[in-house]
């Protein structure tokens, strides 16, 4: 019940600093922010680390198995709705934008921001979070 408590109240703390790049934060305390968040900081860095490589290598088949379907995008405008891989794929370069391919790599793991929500990548660029009944971690949201 202690423990709960404390996770709640560090959660609400932590969800009231503001998005974007944190300012010389270090590894370390990012580390600590996503133990204190989501139990383990360990498969947010590695998933982390696995999403800038397949971006820094264009491997849409990659980013696309990385999604949480169905994912809404936004599209020349219209809210979509994605389905599935296949269709991430197809319209990829439509919603991973340059911009978006630029803030994922220059994010730094050390900069990172989270909080109950999730990890965010930039100024709420890609948006990450443990999901389903495994809490696997997969994008939840990508913003140009």
């Amino acid at each position: 019940m202690r423990r709960s408590l404390f996770m709640l109240v560090s959660a609400a703390l932590l969800s009231t600093a503001v998005a974007g790049p944190a300012a010389a934060q270090t590894a370390a305390e990012t580390n600590q922010t996503l133990d204190a968040l989501f139990g383990s900081h360990t498969t947010y860095q590695q998933f982390f680390d696995k999403l800038q490589k397949a971006v820094s290598a264009g491997d849409k088949q990659a980013v696309a198995s990385m999604i949480d379907y169905p994912f809404r995008a936004r599209i020349g405008g219209k809210a979509i709705k994605i389905n599935d891989a296949a269709h991430f794929v197809t319209d990829y370069d439509k919603i991973v934008t340059a911009k978006v391919k630029q803030t994922v790599l220059k994010q730094t793991y050390p900069t990172l921001f989270a909080n109950w929500q999730g990890v965010s990548i930039g100024d709420g660029e890609v948006w990450f979070s443990g999901v389903g009944d495994g809490n696997t971690i997969k994008i939840t949201a990508i913003n140009d």
